[in-house]
């Protein structure tokens, strides 16, 4: 069977029940039908654990970090462990474009899977309107006399969905011709602030930070000085509540935000995490792609931003990915484990690995892993959740136990102190693997703007491929001694970061040769080919 027919096959829970599981009352939350509800009830005593699923460098399809996640927090729900998954909202440009939808796969998915790939409780299309009403008030301001004195816009338009052709367009003014740029939703740095606040006063404050442009003095315009900042958290206010599901086997899920880990910071919501922490003893969330991506914002922005301590990080890992890394030869491949490994063990937090298991994988290749990861000194579970639901993650789940309680002296790797340069080479030699450092023209001159403006304290998001821990996406395995090249920066002073865009990355990515969407249809009322 196909996910979306074991999905359909599955009772779907009122979601009235699933919010019981977490104390949550009728009063707490917002009904969205049956099978989905905003939680609207405030945050409380933040007791629970939280368990972090990242990754090795995956293949073009995704090695399933999020069927892993699933998977484990229905082993805990079956180990009677209180238990709440906290996962990212799928971005339509994936769904339609070649990995598919993000609700895991097989025996662990979260239900319904096809609202929640598609347009879900329309948080997406909120965050896109929020977005595209701050260029249209730019050019609004521009057209309407331009008091602000605005010289070059900075902000940019958004769209879900991958399309090459916006990545830059010319936009004609009374005033003159403008070069826009269109940034996918997943990479907008609305999405990231949105996905960082902290509350509802802390969203219109870092929307009232956000930097449009700037004047014929080279000084920055605001969104406060657009007097915008009140309407667009009036858009973005139901939105903002986190949304909650359930797996098929009836675990609860708070699913909310959704920025991409290889142009953004890869986490779902700081205030999704935060509330689970409240309702649960254990929260299991992801980061996107590998830990060099994902892993290594939630680790340096996200963990110091939201005041979390990780207990436990999953490192998953598949045969594929090993034997992609190494051109078909998993001997080749395996030293990506150690590049991750090596890379983890710097934030002094207890590591399981976990290899998710695929139909074709061979026992002597699930062997071999084993061994090279013992041998490295840390414990290697299978998964096999896509077949089995949370029964083939019980091993799993009581090795992630029993890390939780282990010797945990967590610190970010990145010192905010440092300036920007030596926050990118401390990522360059502990997560990249490489002591060079190229920067283009461009990058030196915003590296001036950037200690001009006095945000040389800000963190760092770097944006890179994800199929390698260097920019090249060729270089796979464990490349050593690379050159990291730093093209752009771009100050987003309303999320609070600065965004390091690395080799050739685009913040618009665009549709594959086979896109997803030719397979996907609607025949008799059911969706088909969703994935």
């Amino acid at each position: 069977m196909t996910d979306l027919e074991i999905a359909h096959s599955v009772e779907l829970k009122d979601i009235k029940k699933i919010a019981s599981k977490l104390n949550l009352s009728l009063d707490d939350i917002e009904m969205y039908g049956r099978g989905k509800a905003k939680i609207i009830k405030d945050k409380g005593d933040e007791s629970g654990k939280v368990i972090l699923v990242t990754a090795i460098n995956p293949t073009p399809y995704g090695e399933g970090k999020t069927t892993v996640s699933i998977g484990l927090a229905d082993a805990f729900n079956r180990l009677n462990k209180s238990v709440c998954l906290a996962l990212r909202e799928p971005s339509l440009g994936p769904v339609f474009g070649v990995k598919g939808g993000a609700t895991g796969g097989g025996y662990s998915q979260v239900v319904p899977m096809e609202d929640i790939n598609l347009h879900f409780t329309g948080d997406f299309h909120a965050i896109t309107s929020a977005n595209n009403l701050i260029s249209a008030a730019i050019y609004n301001h521009i057209e309407q006399g331009n008091s602000l004195d605005i010289k070059k816009v900075t902000f940019n338009r958004c769209l879900d969905v991958n399309d090459r052709s916006l990545r830059d367009v010319k936009i004609l003014c009374k005033s003159g011709e403008y070069i826009d740029h269109f940034n996918i939703t997943s990479a907008s740095e609305v999405m990231a602030l949105f996905c960082l606040a902290t509350d509802i006063d802390d969203l219109k404050k870092r929307l009232s930070n956000i930097i449009v442009g700037f004047n014929s003095k080279a000084d920055p315009i605001y969104v406060h000085d657009l007097k915008l900042e009140g309407a667009l958290t009036v858009l973005l206010k139901d939105s903002f509540k986190p949304n909650l599901v359930q797996t098929l086997e009836e675990t609860p899920a708070i699913i909310h935000g959704g920025p991409f880990a290889n142009i953004a910071h890869g986490c779902s919501s700081i205030t999704s995490i935060k509330l689970a922490k409240s309702l649960s003893h254990y929260v299991i969330t992801e980061a996107g792609f590998g830990s060099d991506l994902g892993a290594e914002k939630f680790l340096d922005i996200v963990c110091p931003t939201a005041g979390i301590t990780p207990r436990t990080i999953v490192l998953v890992v598949t045969v594929r990915a090993l034997k992609y890394n190494g051109n078909d030869s998993l001997e080749s491949g395996i030293c990506n484990i150690d590049a991750h490994l090596n890379h983890l063990k710097n934030y002094n937090v207890p590591i399981v690995v976990c290899l998710n298991k695929f139909n074709d994988d061979s026992l002597d290749d699930i062997n071999y892993i084993k061994n090279y990861v013992n041998n490295l000194g840390y414990p290697l579970l299978v998964s096999d959740a896509y077949s089995k639901g949370g029964e083939g993650a019980l091993e799993l789940a009581k090795a992630v136990i029993k890390s939780c309680e282990d010797s945990n002296n967590f610190k970010p790797i990145v010192d905010e102190n440092l300036d920007i340069k030596d926050k990118i080479m401390r990522l360059n030699k502990l997560v990249y693997n490489s002591n060079h450092v190229e920067y283009s023209e461009d990058a030196l001159e915003k590296l001036k703007l950037i200690d001009k403006l006095g945000l040389s304290y800000l963190p760092i998001c770097v944006a890179k491929t994800q199929y390698s821990i260097s920019d090249d996406p060729k270089l796979l395995g464990y490349p050593k001694d690379n050159i990291l090249h730093v093209r752009d920066l771009i100050i987003n002073s309303g999320a609070g970061f600065i965004t390091v865009l690395c080799g050739k990355i685009y913040t618009m990515p665009g549709l594959p040769k086979k896109p997803n969407y030719e397979n996907i249809d609607l025949v008799n009322g059911e969706i088909k080919g969703l994935f």
